[in-house]
């Protein structure tokens, strides 16, 4: 891999915000031109400028994870200018209401299957061809501690964290002797996002890090690489 990003593209979801954000200013500031996916446009345009202030560059393209059409399409854009995604960041997720599992309520439960499961393997699925095309495909998935970890109360999330966690092993196993496309699934830790306080509404959010910390950190995996199958958990 090269010492920065140059030339490289990127595509990250969850990007109008929080970790997402902040990974697709830092992959940008390191040289990469970074697709910004997100259903928030106004967010998206104001990561996008200050990508493009900060003399990055950046494409936003609206997407909403829960219609599995809209992965498709994304792809065929995508494919259509480039001829291949070297980088793809899976940080957008989706948190259901924290319950016993026997309190689950079944439509929350289904949006964060879709957004955080079966989004998962539409966009493996349909961007595979243009990870294969780079010389160093590369995925990073973000998870959480609640998908190896089974906690009270987090259920219905945990759930979706762990088929997540599941489907980017297989895929960077299936893909490992074929090319040059490896998976690092991340466990970002405690940080400073929306979905944090909607988790923990009392917590003094300045006691967690911040995201620019966590941007940091895949940064740096993209820039040195990482091994096949690389797992962590971003320390702070």
């Amino acid at each position: 891999m090269p010492a920065s990003l140059d030339g490289k593209l990127a595509l990250v979801t969850g990007a109008s915000k929080g970790i997402g954000a902040a990974t697709a200013v830092a992959l940008a500031a390191a040289g990469a031109h970074v697709i910004l996916t997100g259903r928030d446009v106004r967010a998206l345009e104001s990561v996008e400028d200050l990508i493009h202030s900060s003399g990055g560059q950046a494409t936003i393209a609206p997407v909403d994870l829960e219609q599995g059409d809209g992965i498709a399409r994304l792809a065929a854009a995508v494919g259509s200018r480039w001829d291949r995604l070297d980088i793809l960041v899976i940080a957008a997720a989706y948190l259901p209401n924290l319950t016993p599992v026997t309190q689950i309520e079944g439509k929350q439960f289904n949006r964060a299957l879709t957004v955080n499961v079966l989004a998962t393997q539409a966009l493996l699925a349909n961007f595979d061809p243009l990870l294969k095309r780079a010389e160093h495909g590369r995925v990073i998935g973000l998870t959480s501690s609640v998908g190896s970890a089974p906690r009270a109360y987090w259920g219905a999330y945990g759930a979706s964290k762990a088929a997540f966690e599941h489907l980017l092993e297989s895929y960077g196993r299936e893909v490992e002797k074929i090319g040059d496309v490896r998976v690092a699934i991340v466990d970002p830790g405690a940080t400073r996002t929306a979905m944090r306080a909607k988790a923990y509404p009392g917590e003094d959010p300045q006691t967690v890090k911040d995201p620019q910390t966590v941007a940091a950190r895949l940064l740096d995996l993209l820039v040195n690489d990482f091994p096949a199958h690389h797992r962590e958990r971003v320390g702070g």
